[in-house]
């Protein structure tokens, strides 16, 4: 029998191309000599004929300087690598973008469709049997499966897992609840310069063992893991276990943990396994699986952002995009069956460490079992209701104090609700358990607009601004085209004069974003969103009365059809709105192709090329 190295040298026959170095040789003409030069390379790293026979396992590495969420990427693939060769594969990282909420301008979700590009095009360019994702930050994870799921070879997320909370004058804080919470006491004037200061060293205080020992990155700057609270990181960890992508403990072991590094090595065995068995995403991820992805966001009071990021990803699927099976509306169907159980920020007190002590998802998934799909398949290629009856959990009192039991919830249903009407007929999101004042959750008050968020940020502290704690604040032109990029400014900072009086919540709505760590009474992703010539929300002016009902499900500006046609057309004609359509239409690189190219929050603020369906014409 032939070895792996004489078949590749026998030019008299054809070349199987499916599986390691052999597949995606590149274009040469002749197959034979790409794969003999392919090898010339490969083996200058000093793999042996032996080692390239074996599976190949991609990890990608988004580890970056101006990424503190994944200082710790470094330890992991190390140890997902030990994984993968205590299996009988070959583990090669590869680099990929990386981004970080913080660090990226003007938002990261400007920048989640193309690391989502980088991640398809290098899964597909390279010769990987599999693949391991290791990401974290907000829209690192949402990026990786929508690319992953594109190319559809075998996909295994691994998060960077999140942060240990921090200390106070003797109280526990972590980010990034606490750093808005803070923020807006320092703005209300009952913090000082002098604990603001001290705070900001403590909201991220834990750092990757690694980072000790390299100038790469101060220790005062970097911290190991995401947000320790139920942020949009923590959800969308939460979210993928939920898909059956990755194990169940992997979504909250904390990140400076020796349990994240078995989790790594635990990846790396599933990798060549999946690789071996050729489970593709295409194939595991079913209606089923993003219902139950749906059941933990609404259970978690998960961010709202996950909306969008789910959204993106059934999009990418071609079996469900434009099938009608997940919907905005879906969203809502399900939240009314689910309560909201898990007792962290923002929604709750806790944090993250708290939800991994008491059970993290095992314990969870048991608690919500009967609301799960339980046939829907795995990564390990068992299904949900396997995986659960291999891993039994028994409560005790500490676990059901942070998981509640579905008969004593912290919030009855619904915690993310979809609101429709005349202000948003494609749809808009509101975190109700998030409000901190939840009369607001049905309420009716004059609109005081800003028409972006420069207006915002230079009128919101006037003092003569004309504004009450019953008024609506409405920002406009912050949404996937008209920042661009959905920045999270939906939380709208309450105006000074007000939060000195005392005041700690207001109606808001806007076609922006909000951090999952936010709380309060925000409407976000109204859609259309303003910029749009058809938008009512860009047609609203100081003193409308809208009306926002999170029972009834509705979100209306109180004008009659005819005034509100009247206003569009008047809109459509002004020169303002042609030279931003030729503003858009002529802007040249990235930008140019996102906002000529993104669609709406509810299809997930995607590109229309990447979409299962491909562009349509608009």
């Amino acid at each position: 029998m032939a070895t792996f190295a004489e078949e590749d040298y026998a030019i008299e026959r054809p070349l199987v191309t499916s599986t390691g170095l052999r597949q995606g040789l590149t274009s040469y003409g002749d197959a034979h000599f790409s794969l003999f030069l392919r090898k010339v390379f490969i083996k200058a790293l000093g793999y042996s004929e032996d080692a390239l026979s074996r599976p190949i396992i991609g990890i990608i590495n988004t580890y970056s300087s101006f990424n503190p969420c994944h200082a710790n990427v470094p330890q992991l693939i190390e140890a997902a690598k030990r994984g993968v060769q205590l299996n009988g594969g070959l583990a090669i990282d590869f680099p990929t973008i990386s981004i970080h909420e913080s660090f990226s301008y003007p938002t990261s979700m400007f920048l989640r469709n193309l690391m989502s590009m980088d991640t398809e095009e290098m899964i597909k360019a390279q010769p990987v049997d599999a693949c391991i994702m290791i990401g974290g930050c907000d829209k690192t994870v949402p990026a990786q499966i929508m690319g992953g799921l594109s190319a559809n070879k075998p996909i295994l997320p691994l998060v960077t897992g999140p942060m240990m909370p921090g200390s106070h004058k003797g109280k526990r804080i972590g980010a990034c609840t606490d750093c808005r919470n803070n923020w807006a006491a320092f703005r209300a004037g009952s913090l000082d310069v002098e604990d603001i200061a001290s705070l900001n060293e403590e909201l991220a205080p834990t750092v990757s063992p690694l980072q000790l020992n390299t100038r790469e990155m101060s220790t005062d700057e970097s911290k190991a893991g995401t947000c320790g609270v139920m942020g949009t990181a923590s959800t969308m960890a939460c979210i993928t276990a939920a898909l059956g992508l990755m194990p169940l403990r992997g979504a909250s072991a904390p990140a400076v943990s020796s349990a994240r590094l078995r989790i790594s090595e635990e990846t790396g065995a599933n990798a060549v396994a999946a690789a071996g068995a050729k489970r593709s995403p295409q194939s595991i991820l079913t209606k089923e699986s993003f219902y139950n992805a749906i059941t933990v966001l609404q259970a978690i009071g998960g961010s709202t952002n996950a909306v969008v990021h789910l959204m993106a990803i059934v999009n990418r699927h071609p079996d469900l995009c434009g099938s009608g099976d997940i919907t905005l509306q879906t969203f809502d169907d399900i939240g009314r069956k689910v309560p909201l159980l898990i007792d962290l920020k923002p929604s709750g007190d806790n944090y993250m460490t708290d939800f991994h002590n008491a059970g993290g998802m095992l314990a969870l998934l048991h608690t919500l079992r009967p609301l799960l799909h339980l046939s829907a398949m795995t990564i390990s290629g068992v299904t949900l209701g396997e995986v659960l009856d291999k891993t039994p959990f028994r409560t005790f009192p500490y676990s059901q104090d942070i998981i509640r039991p579905l008969s004593n919830p912290l919030y009855p249903a619904s915690s993310l609700v979809v609101l429709k009407g005349n202000l948003a007929p494609g749809g808009a999101i509101i975190k109700a358990s998030a409000s901190k004042d939840r009369r607001l959750l049905c309420h009716t008050g004059p609109a005081v607009v800003f028409k972006n968020s420069a207006d915002l940020a230079l009128r919101i502290d006037d003092p003569d601004l004309n504004v009450t704690q019953d008024s609506v604040l409405v920002l406009q032109a912050i949404g996937p085209i008209g920042n661009p990029g959905m920045p999270e400014a939906g939380m709208i900072p309450l105006p000074r004069k007000l939060a000195a009086a005392g005041v700690t919540d207001m109606l808001r709505v806007s076609d922006g974003r909000m951090s999952g760590t936010a709380g309060g009474t925000i409407v976000l992703h109204v859609s259309p969103e303003a910029i749009l010539p058809t938008s009512v929300l860009g047609i609203v002016r100081d003193g409308d009365i809208i009306t926002c009902d999170a029972e009834k499900r509705v979100l209306h500006l109180n004008l009659g059809q005819q005034e509100i046609n009247e206003r569009l057309a008047e809109r459509a004609l002004s020169s303002e709105q042609s030279a931003r359509t030729d503003d858009i239409q002529t802007k040249r690189g990235y930008a140019g192709l996102y906002q000529r190219s993104v669609n709406q929050a509810q299809e997930g603020a995607d590109f229309d090329f990447l979409t299962a369906a491909g562009p349509k014409r608009r």
